[in-house]
């Protein structure tokens, strides 16, 4: 998969022994440690020069909490870091997310191309909030509250992705369009989601398409799937199910799959017709439901 990925997947899972803290948060956090105490302040002389409480300021030189940009923009210039910690900024992120995505999401931030096709959910770039949160509320086993709200962060900083333009990225989402009418967070929420996907479907870079249930079998209903092309032009595909994700990367593999996707696209309604089918769902929701 390449030795930049492999870097990543080693500063970003977890530490032995029985804790479950990513590796990469208790790094940054010695650091933190280290150049403040260099500087010679105490944790609560920090946290008030960065504006964290005394808590937030500890919880992450624990390692416990992840670092925010703000938290570390503000701590290089406070102790002077030189870049150390800004240089970690983007591995601490990527460890917010759950350790069998982060494969994946180390290729996808490198993508020019991401082509995706998703029959159940609306696709994680395009989610809003509150149907990100109505999603991970329902994960079984339960998770904790902390973890949802990392969790639903992190989706939702993924989402840069989206306006992205050093080097910029081109999407094509295909969804089901089972994947409208199911009511994630009650009918609020959809129809935020729905408004917000309209919105993400005028962007320029960016191409949604509804696979209507009235399409018979096709070859999409043996699972959801990911294709990136990366900035060196090496193409990948990922599969999830089940909080099981697999990368693959073997040509032949991954050839059959852009055919696959290919002849989605063709079966899939066209953009305006996508556009039009979500705002006639959108416009249902809205409708006062008879007493």
């Amino acid at each position: 998969m390449g030795d930049r990925h492999a870097d990543r997947r080693k500063g970003g899972g977890g530490g032995g022994g029985g804790d479950d803290r990513p590796r990469i948060w208790t790094g940054y956090g010695k650091l933190v440690k280290h150049f403040r105490e260099l500087a010679g302040m105490t944790q609560s002389e920090l946290a008030d020069a960065v504006g964290y409480s005394c808590e937030q300021a500890a919880s992450i030189e624990q390692g416990r909490r992840p670092a925010k940009s703000a938290f570390t923009e503000a701590a290089e210039q406070v102790l002077n870091a030189g870049g150390a910690l800004r240089v970690l900024q983007e591995d601490v992120d990527l460890a917010r997310l759950p350790l069998f995505f982060q494969d994946f999401a180390a290729i996808e931030a490198e993508a020019v191309s991401r082509f995706s096709y998703d029959p159940l959910l609306i696709p994680g770039l395009l989610q809003t909030e509150e149907y990100a949160r109505a999603l991970l509320n329902a994960h079984f086993p339960p998770l904790d509250d902390e973890v949802v709200e990392e969790r639903v962060a992190a989706r939702m900083a993924r989402q840069a992705l989206i306006g992205r333009r050093q080097p910029p990225i081109v999407f094509v989402f295909i969804i089901e369009e089972n994947a409208l009418h199911r009511r994630v967070g009650g009918d609020e929420v959809m129809k935020g989601q729905l408004q917000w996907l309209l919105k993400c479907a005028q962007l320029r870079n960016v191409e949604v398409q509804i696979m209507p249930t009235s399409r018979a079998a096709h070859s999409g209903l043996n699972g959801a799937m990911v294709l990136l092309e990366d900035v060196d032009r090496r193409q990948f595909v990922y599969i999830e199910a089940q909080d099981i994700g697999t990368v693959v990367s073997a040509r032949d593999q991954v050839s059959e799959f852009w055919m696959r996707y290919g002849m989605l696209r063709s079966q899939a309604l066209d953009t305006e017709e996508s556009v039009r089918l979500v705002e006639r769902v959108a416009g249902d929701l809205c409708m006062p439901t008879s007493p």
